[in-house]
């Protein structure tokens, strides 16, 4: 009897030539541990596949979830058979009849190795001429078909799919190092982090508060929306930081400093991470403090990259984006945060930087970034990509809790 079977296709890490084994294996391991709460019985990797085996009849519901996986091009839901015609054939009808409406199809034959005496070609006809028979009203076309059925002969085992679903594909995560995220509970940032993920990186969000001035509604929207992503978190309540600049500096450059100051804490961060550059979720000209004259004023803050995976999306291709990867409905709840504290009514859009520099002396910024790494909350959630970094303790041991730390003495 046939058994069902996850097929996983990817396609970047198939290029990686001499690395290629080294980003499957994260692959794998991302599957694992995305496929936790099911009766998985083994994941491995076979003839340019990954091949997700189960205990119980969990395919098709694991199906959706793997292909969430960043690094996964596709997903099949395969019949694994013994290397016998009349198996292999009755699982092709099956995998035919659930596709779906389809007028005409083709099969697809491939052997990994040739000592099975059947040829491709053989094992075209003859799977063919079983389905003809048993879809008599459906018409057989060798190009652009409705519906192709692949018969792949790999090693003593084949595998029969018709049904292949895309997967979100991009990189597996931890393959491209680590990234600090300065992430909102608004709807672009989740978007912005979501995409360097999928580019392999680890994410490791960075999120402001409002908090004492507003309430904390957003830490647990943003809480919500990194359970997704499978990262720790790094929290700053800047509510009384903002409240002093928006007292000392020109009420036009205050989205500016907020930025750099948030900047400049999130390199702070990403020194003590191990990572390599920032990402924020800005699209040029969007708001205020998203022009070229007001990004540039902002990145002087900082001397690692800033990352703006957006930068050329508008509103609507961005909300598509986080309907796609669901965290849209999280980010449309209300919810006040540091973005919204003491906006200026005229916000400045071309900041001109001795402007720019004249209020940044105004106040004493180093000691408000120290006192907000300080002040910084951490949260740690169930992750096999993120690994807290071993000089966390003694760089800033109060970032960490406890326990985090002390696997590290």
């Amino acid at each position: 009897m046939a058994a069902r079977v996850c097929l996983v296709h990817y396609h970047e890490v198939g290029l990686k030539g001499k690395n290629r084994a080294h980003f499957e294996h994260i692959l794998m391991d991302n599957i694992k541990a995305a496929l936790a709460a099911f009766s998985v019985n083994a994941v491995s990797r076979i003839s340019g596949y990954i091949l997700v085996t189960f205990n119980e009849h969990q395919a098709d519901d694991a199906a959706r979830v793997i292909r969430t996986v960043p690094g996964v091009a596709r997903v099949s839901l395969a019949y694994h058979t013994n290397r016998d015609p009349q198996e292999y054939c009755a699982a092709a009808v099956k995998a035919l009849r659930e596709f779906g409406s389809f007028d005409s199809f083709k099969v697809h034959a491939k052997r990994s190795n040739t000592d099975y005496e059947l040829t491709s070609i053989d094992i075209n006809r003859q799977v063919g001429e079983v389905l003809c028979e048993a879809f008599p009203d459906k018409k057989v076309q060798m190009h652009d078909p409705d519906a192709m059925v692949h018969v792949l002969v790999v090693q003593g085992s084949v595998y029969v799919y018709a049904r292949s679903e895309r997967g979100v594909g991009g990189l597996p995560v931890g393959s491209a190092g680590k990234v600090v995220t300065l992430l909102s509970s608004g709807i672009d940032s989740p978007v912005a982090t979501w995409m360097l993920a999928r580019r392999g990186a680890v994410c490791v969000p960075v999120h402001f508060s409002g908090r004492p001035q507003t309430p904390d509604t957003s830490e647990y929207l943003v809480q919500d929306i990194i359970r997704a992503y499978e990262a720790a978190e790094r929290r700053q309540n800047s509510g009384d930081c903002q409240r002093e600049i928006s007292v000392t500096c020109p009420s036009n450059l205050r989205v500016i400093m907020y930025r750099r100051i948030m900047y400049s804490v999130a390199e702070r961060i990403a020194h003590i991470e191990g990572a390599k550059a920032i990402v924020t979720g800005e699209s040029l000209g969007q708001v205020a403090s998203q022009t070229l004259e007001n990004i540039m004023a902002v990145n002087e803050a900082v001397k690692i990259p800033v990352f703006r995976p957006l930068i050329g999306s508008d509103k609507q291709e961005i909300i598509a984006r986080a309907e796609e990867i669901g965290t849209f409905d999280i980010s449309t709840e209300a919810a006040p945060d540091c973005c919204t504290l003491f906006m200026p009514r005229r916000p400045e859009t071309h900041a001109k930087l001795d402007a720019v520099h004249e209020a940044w002396e105004l106040f004493d910024h180093e000691e408000m970034i120290e006192r907000l790494l300080k002040q910084t909350e951490y949260i740690d959630f169930e992750s096999n990509t993120y690994k807290a970094p071993k000089t966390l303790k003694r760089k800033h041991s109060e970032l960490a809790p406890r326990e985090i730390y002390q696997d590290h003495e």
